[in-house]
């Protein structure tokens, strides 16, 4: 078994890293190298503008690389609960600028001709109880009547032909897709190179101040300035970006892999090939590979570390798990095992603006593949002075009460909503 990702172990390098030094000015500094920095920076070479992208590591190394491989539809929480919450005009807002963001991924995907196994592929949202089927239902039935009607509720019985486990039914998301991660970011990390944008790897800001008007960023490769700066590193957000690391929850989000499964192996568990969570609480989420591996993942432990020992741990958690959804894949070889960090916020909706001098996207809380490259767009358009598409624009956003780095408190958050999961 490997401790690393699927997504980066099944990917071509990116190969189009300028060595370095990092020096002179730009136009804009982009601070991150995954979907969101990426998308970002082609839009802005796009329109002429002098990009530099730093990247810590290498691109895609964060939550670009070590996703589930969704892109899912719809919000992460209920359309009535968003309603009540943000407000009609907003919640709708939001709910569509995620069907637009997959539109986006496909067309760029076509127009930069990058093959990563773009696929509309629907969404399955789980009832892993009955009390939860008659909620999808009430919800169903709001988004369904005022803001999506390429969905469908599904009985239990409609599930015989979709998965080869009792579930108590199923929301249906039509624009939902999948693809594959690794080779979308490298092939985005080309794209904005070919467009213009010059991207750095190990790169990581390690100082940052302004001067004359002009921000100036200090990495170990040596030093920029630029006009305009835009961090879009997410739960990877370092202690010099402070206002935005009071406001993510970094937490981590473990996936396995299993080997490819038989025609046989497919056929009695995953025959509708669409992207699947439950309704738990501490939930679990699965898709099929390309190669037909199954991608199971989920927040096996509250924690926030990601490395081979926590991984480890997590994977024998989310191996347990598979084989109580997938008794028939209980004793399937496991092939990769790995983890990332999700930038979560308190309320779980995502916030892009501008603050203090920086733009940002981030704070996708688990659901960022779908909505970054759009999201970083977008934040490039204000940059760029272009009409304000942006739906996050004036969210309040309170720092976590008593979070000024590690979040000490997530044993307790695991604990409650443990809790919940036995009682509702």
């Amino acid at each position: 078994m490997k401790y690393s990702s699927y997504w980066h172990d099944t990917a071509p390098r990116f190969t189009g890293a300028a060595a370095g030094p990092v020096q002179g000015h730009y136009d804009v500094v982009v601070v991150g190298g995954g979907f969101t920095g990426l998308g970002a920076a082609r839009q802005l070479a796009m329109a002429g503008a002098k990009v530099l992208v730093l990247e810590a590591e290498t691109v895609g190394f964060g939550a670009s690389g070590r996703n589930g491989g969704h892109l899912n539809n719809g919000l992460a929480h209920s359309y009535i609960a968003a309603k009540a919450e943000l407000g009609k005009e907003r919640a709708i807002a939001l709910y569509k600028v995620l069907d637009a963001s997959i539109d986006t991924l496909e067309a760029i995907i076509a127009e930069e001709g990058i093959d990563c196994n773009f696929r509309r592929a629907g969404k399955l949202k789980l009832a892993s109880k009955a009390q939860h089927f008659e909620s999808l239902a009430k919800n169903f039935e709001a988004v369904h009547a005022e803001v999506d009607p390429d969905t469908a509720l599904l009985s239990a019985d409609d599930l015989k032909d979709e998965i080869g486990s009792p579930f108590h039914g199923a929301m249906l998301s039509k624009k939902s897709a999948m693809m594959h991660m690794g080779r979308y970011v490298v092939g985005l990390a080309e794209a904005a190179k070919r467009r213009g944008a010059v991207i750095v790897e190990g790169a990581a800001v390690t100082e940052r101040s302004q001067s004359n008007g002009k921000h100036v960023l200090k990495t170990a490769k040596g030093t920029a300035t630029a006009d305009q700066v835009m961090i879009a590193t997410g739960a990877y957000t370092t202690a010099n970006f402070g206002y935005f690391r009071r406001r993510i929850m970094a937490v981590g989000s473990f996936i396995v892999a299993t080997r490819p499964l038989t025609d046989a192996e497919v056929a009695s568990t995953m025959p509708g090939n669409r992207t699947c969570v439950n309704t738990m609480n501490i939930g679990n989420y699965w898709r099929l590979s390309p190669d037909n591996r199954l991608i199971f993942g989920g927040r096996a432990r509250f924690s926030a570390t990601s490395d081979q020992r926590s991984d480890a741990k997590s994977g024998a958690i989310l191996r347990e798990s598979l084989g109580r959804i997938f008794p028939q894949l209980a004793k399937v070889e496991i092939d990769y095992c790995w983890g990332g960090l999700v930038d979560i916020t308190k309320d779980r909706y995502p916030r892009a603006g501008y603050h203090d001098g920086i733009w940002y996207a981030m704070g996708y809380s688990g659901h960022g593949a779908q909505l970054s490259t759009h999201l970083g767009m977008t934040i490039a358009d204000a940059i760029l002075g272009r009409p304000d598409r942006n739906p996050l624009k004036g969210l309040d956003w309170p720092a976590v009460p008593g979070h000024f780095g590690k979040p000490w408190f997530l044993p307790l958050v695991g604990l409650y909503y443990k809790t919940l999961d036995r009682f509702q």
